[in-house]
């Protein structure tokens, strides 16, 4: 078994110091596998910010653990209009890691992370035919018994955002994104972007999107909340052929974990499965 803590939208630069504190404690004491951090490390991609956000993932290095990173829209300058398109993510690799495309493997896990943020796309999201090989290259042979993890900030295609049925906009190039992630049998896309905590079967999404589970968070350090869904993270635990995903919600003093979802995977689909049964002491 390996367990991650996925993270997203930190926004340093309009982010709760105490809630940043908690969730460091959080990790420091749980010590994950890995650490994933979906993108939007900053709110404007302006030095301090990202000075912020590079002291966040050192203290949690120094710690020993692992991390792995994919910028987002955030990341991108909105206002400096030179910087925005010539050089979009430079602050990014300078405080953050100079890896768009990181990889992180162990016994159980292969995880390959992409940049989905783009000059053009002011908050849309967008896939290159080039990152679409690198999927399938990544995750081509040698990985048998390991679970298949994509990280992206946006997600895949059209999420649910509101209460109402509203739907996201899809990422460029997703129908082409979706069959590449298929072809190589990943396992779980994680992303983050719209501050929300989900987690479905891709299959009862999307009727081509290949044998994934989807894996949203919500913001874990914001104050930008989206409806009245607090500050959160996921917990992940996967087993072979078994995720778990307990969401960890802000409650004003610490992170209080949520009733955890349980999806089997039969080789062909994920199914859900409740509640896990507690740990025996």
């Amino acid at each position: 078994m390996a367990n991650i803590a996925h993270l997203s939208d930190v926004h340093f630069g309009h982010h709760d110091p105490v809630v940043v504190d908690a969730v460091e404690a959080f990790l420091f004491e749980k010590r994950p596998d890995l650490v994933v951090i979906s993108g939007d490390f900053t709110q404007r991609a302006r030095v301090k910010q990202y000075e912020m956000a590079c002291a966040f993932i050192d203290r949690i290095e120094d710690q020993g653990l692992k991390v792995l990173a994919v910028p987002g829209n955030h990341d991108v300058p909105l206002f400096d209009v030179v910087r925005r398109f010539v050089r979009p993510l430079d602050r990014y690799k300078r405080f953050i890691d100079d890896d768009l495309c990181p990889y992180f493997e162990n016994d159980e896990l292969a995880v390959l992370g992409l940049n989905t943020a783009r000059s053009l796309t002011i908050k849309d999201g967008s896939i290159s035919h080039e990152q679409m090989q690198l999927i399938r290259e990544t995750f081509h042979t040698g990985l048998e018994g390991k679970t298949r993890i994509l990280v992206t900030h946006h997600p895949l295609f059209a999420m649910p955002i509101g209460d109402q049925g509203e739907l996201s906009k899809v990422v460029n190039r997703h129908d082409d994104a979706l069959q590449a992630a298929a072809d190589a049998g990943v396992h779980i896309l994680l992303a983050g972007h719209f501050h929300r905590s989900f987690s479905k079967s891709a299959r009862e999404m999307v009727k081509n999107s290949g044998a994934a589970l989807v894996v949203q968070a919500g913001t874990a350090t914001s104050t930008r909340l989206r409806g009245d869904e607090p500050q959160s993270f996921n917990w992940i635990e996967a087993h072979r052929g078994k995720v778990d995903i307990e969401v960890h919600a802000w409650e004003g003093v610490n992170f209080a974990p949520g009733k955890p979802a349980s999806y089997n995977y039969d080789g062909e689909n994920w199914h859900f499965a409740g509640t896990p049964a507690p740990v025996a002491p």
